[in-house]
Formats: structure tokens, C-alpha cells, sequence
């Protein structure tokens, strides 16, 4: 993903990479950004420590979840705002991002994709229009090295079908069904997950119904659709009120 946001950056007029992070301990430190991503020497050498305060307008962070919560603690330290695509946060890392972005403007979603966030608006507005008669499964494919399941994208295609009836999502999930489980309760919301081979990322959201069903279905072909989103975010972060976003807010979708 680095490198997909290192390429976005360096064709996408009015942004500039500034910085380029790596874990301590990686084999890219002291390595141009540039030459890594296969857009040419860019004099920005991939370090281990996060910019210092003005450097940079707005930092891009796909990591793990542990460091991605320090990471914005040192964004808002350094007075840059933040983009987050990473995904498997737990509830309390959630409250501790969105505490953190009432310091620092943070836009936080789980897939930077356009696309996908244009399917959550067609899921939440499908599903308050169709009503209780249609049942409702979310089947989500990845790579076999993803280590969250289902996928945050998953998981938030669900949410938004349970913000369409007006639900939690929590009294109406159901991750797997195995055995004697009966009839299908009313109102339930499946998740189903696949992992194998090098799947960037597939989403299909069923509707059945009587006699008729609905199917939407979203496929990235590369990591590049994620980070086309990324970038579009962190410009339209740039010098925004410290809060917390999300990519129907970077789209103009609520």
C-alpha cells in the first residue's frame, strides 16, 4: 500500500510526498520513496521515526492497529491531520482515534475505495427501501495473508444495512452458521468470509426476496483504488476543523 500511495501522490497534481515511514528494523529504511515505488528518485529517503511538526500537512497511515493509534498521537503532537485505512481497530482503539481527533482532524474509514463507499450509500438506501421483507448476506473474499476476518469493509457494509432499518448491528449479526441452526431468524445479517490466493478484495452484497433478489457486487483489481481514495481524502482533509471523518464525508455522501 505505501508504494500505491507513493505512485497516487507522485501523478496527482497539488500533492507532495514529504515524508515516508517504515517500521524500525525494515529493509527499505534509508531508501529513496521514490526509486521504491518505481516513480523515479523523489530525495525522500523512507525513515523509521514519524516527521517533525510542520513537515507535513496530513499523514497516511496503513499499518496495524496497535500503530496506528500511536501514530495519531504523534500526528496531532506534529499539528498534521490523518488518514486511516487500517482496518481490524478494535472498539476501544475506535474511541481512543476519535478522542484523539478532537486535537487533529482524522478521516478514518475502513476501505479508501470510492467505489465501496458509494456501494455503503446504495446498501443503507437499498435496504431502507426494500423493507424487512428481504433478507439480507454480505459474502467478503481476500487474499489468504489478510489477518482480520471479515474485513473491515465486511463489517461496515453490514453496519450500514443495519443503519437502514434502524438497528445495532450487534442484535442481528450472524458470522457463520454450521449444524442444526433452524429457520433464519427475521432481520438477521450474515457475514460470510473467503480467504485464498492473491484476491485484493471482493464485497457482494445479496438482497433475497420474494420471488426476486438483488445483488451488488464490488471488486478492486488493485491496491492502486485504495490508494486513489487515500490521497483524495488527505486533500480534502487539508486544513479541516479537528474531528472525525470518514469517506462519506470526503465524498459529499451524507
Amino acid at each position: 500500500m505505501g508504494r500505491a500511495i507513493i505512485r497516487v501522490i507522485a501523478e496527482t497534481s497539488g500533492t507532495v510526498l514529504a515524508a515516508a515511514v517504515e517500521r524500525p528494523g525494515s529493509a527499505e529504511a534509508g531508501k529513496d520513496a521514490g526509486l521504491l515505488a518505481g516513480v523515479g528518485e523523489l530525495g525522500v529517503v523512507i525513515t523509521t521515526s514519524a516527521p517533525l511538526a510542520g513537515v507535513t500537512d496530513v499523514w497516511i497511515d496503513f499499518t496495524s492497529p496497535a500503530a496506528t493509534v500511536a501514530n495519531v498521537n504523534a500526528a496531532a503532537a506534529a499539528r498534521a491531520g490523518m488518514v486511516i485505512g487500517t482496518t481490524g481497530l478494535s472498539d476501544a482503539q475506535k474511541t481512543e482515534i476519535a478522542e484523539l481527533a478532537q486535537r487533529s482532524p482524522v478521516v478514518l474509514a475502513p476501505n479508501m475505495s470510492v467505489g465501496v463507499n458509494v456501494l455503503l450509500k446504495l446498501v443503507s438506501d437499498a435496504t431502507r427501501a426494500l423493507g424487512e421483507a428481504f433478507d439480507i448476506d454480505i459474502v467478503e473474499a481476500h487474499h489468504k495473508m489478510k489477518r482480520d476476518a471479515p474485513s473491515g469493509t465486511a463489517l461496515r457494509l453490514a453496519e450500514a444495512a443495519a443503519e437502514g432499518r434502524g438497528v445495532a448491528l450487534a442484535s442481528v449479526v450472524c458470522y457463520e452458521r454450521h449444524g442444526d441452526i433452524g429457520p433464519r431468524p427475521a432481520g438477521e445479517i450474515g457475514i460470510q468470509t473467503l480467504r485464498g490466493g492473491d484476491v485484493v478484495g471482493d464485497h457482494t452484497v445479496f438482497f433475497f426476496g420474494p420471488q426476486e433478489r438483488i445483488e451488488i457486487t464490488h471488486r478492486a483489481s488493485s491496491r492502486d483504488a485504495f490508494a486513489r481514495g487515500a490521497v483524495r481524502a488527505s486533500v480534502w482533509l487539508s486544513g479541516r476543523a479537528p474531528n472525525l471523518y470518514d469517506m462519506r464525508d470526503v465524498l459529499g455522501l451524507k
